[in-house]
């Protein structure tokens, strides 16, 4: 379709091959619109990547993979992901000792562990099995409606307890938000728990970094420029970090928030959350069974065996172990988080071998309520703005805003 305004196709550049702007590109590609997509690396994933070395596969920090987010079953094909599952469940340690909790509809073998009184008192079970059911069964449409506030204070109202919470709930929910006060949106919480409940968890076998790059490959030839850093946009398009100017009728920015900032004058990037995780290797598994640590006491956000989940993490004869904490890497800090690991497996971590170490700031963006789910792309005319700051940190907050930009684009160029 050529539009009169123009005498030609409309073309638009794409900043960022993160999942944002390779949604954004795929959909522009697909409605017939010269694009291209720039990326500054040499790969697209933007944090979404995975790092071979030495025989080990390394997620560019410890990310899991939700089968239940429609932006996911829409434009990928899972089974070539060759997914690896974790156990539906989780292992908290607790004050009172080590607590298992489970999905009894997915391991109906473990649902006497859920007896009142084992791991949860019979008010806990009830409120957390009404939480469940009820975000698994409502309409998301009616989860986004609903009144914004923090999900501490939603799962005070659902009557949770504050011991059930503290030991169960905050230490599970802090690696997921990237924060221990559980001050992030209650709407975005329900939306979450609702598709842990409908999905599963799992792993790609070779690594978080297949699912951009299964995306990148749906793109046609010649749209992602790797390699390809962006140093400004201009009114007439971009230009690139070696002065190349690349004309643009319609320009996407889909890199991080405080990146964006910097090239789109006048937005304002929200504050971010930093998470570091560490990896280690060992001769012999500290737990064999594919399940999510998660500690009480903060002192980690949690731990995993991810060789249990995928053997292609490690050489043969490896176990590759995964621990996150909140904030930044600091001196003797990887040996205080192998040594509080040590506790969480009830094993000897002094033969723990570092094998690396990942800092990811501005991880996920800090939604306190009132946080908007989703978010216009419109920047500037001709000129847009995605990413998962601008919905929600998550995969599907990713996707979604990189596809709710090329829809924006594609209304401004062909209304």
């Amino acid at each position: 379709m050529v539009d009169s305004r123009y005498g030609r196709e409309p073309r638009v550049v794409v900043i960022g091959a993160g999942l944002a702007g390779l949604a954004c590109a795929t959909d522009l590609a697909l409605a017939g619109l010269p694009v291209e997509l720039h990326e500054a690396s040499d790969g697209p994933g933007g944090r979404m990547r995975t790092d071979r070395r030495d025989g080990f596969l390394l997620d560019r920090g410890f990310q899991v993979f939700n089968t239940a987010y429609p932006q996911v079953r829409r434009r990928l094909p899972l089974r070539e992901l060759l997914l690896r599952p974790f156990t539906p469940g989780v292992l908290a340690h607790t004050p009172a000792g080590p607590v298992r909790l489970t999905d009894p509809t997915r391991r109906p073998s473990e649902a006497a562990a859920l007896l009142p009184g084992r791991n949860l008192g019979p008010r806990d079970l009830a409120a957390l099995a009404a939480l469940t059911a009820r975000d698994a069964l409502a309409p998301a449409a009616l989860l986004r409606r609903g009144r914004d506030r923090t999900t501490a204070e939603a799962l005070r109202r659902a009557g949770l307890s504050e011991r059930a919470v503290d030991d169960l709930l905050r230490p599970f929910l802090a690696g997921v938000f990237l924060e221990p006060d559980l001050e992030t949106s209650a709407r975005f919480f329900h939306l979450v728990w609702r598709s842990m409940a409908r999905g599963t968890l799992c792993l790609p076998a070779d690594g978080i970094g297949s699912v951009p790059r299964l995306l990148a490959e749906r793109l046609p030839r010649g749209v992602l420029h790797l390699d390809s850093p962006v140093r400004a946009v201009t009114d007439a398009g971009v230009v690139l970090a070696d002065g190349t100017e690349r004309p643009a009728d319609a320009v996407v920015v889909a890199t991080d928030a405080h990146t964006a900032a910097g090239l789109l004058p006048g937005l304002e990037a929200p504050e971010g959350r930093t998470v570091t995780t560490y990896y280690h290797a060992t001769g012999t598994t500290p737990l064999p069974e594919p399940i999510l640590l998660v500690d009480s006491t903060l002192t980690v956000l949690n731990t995993c065996v991810l060789t249990e989940v995928s053997p292609a993490y490690a050489p043969p004869g490896t176990a590759l172990v995964s621990t996150s904490v909140l904030g930044g890497d600091a001196p003797g800090r990887e040996a205080a988080v192998r040594r509080r690991a040590g506790e969480l497996y009830g094993a000897d971590t002094s033969g723990w071998r570092p094998v690396a170490t990942y800092t990811i700031e501005n991880a996920l963006p800090a939604m306190r309520p009132p946080w908007p789910l989703s978010r216009g792309t419109r920047h500037a005319p001709g000129r847009h703005v995605c990413g998962d700051h601008r919905a929600t940190g998550s995969v599907q907050g990713a996707l979604a805003s990189g596809a709710r930009a090329a829809r924006e684009v594609l209304a401004d160029l062909h209304p």
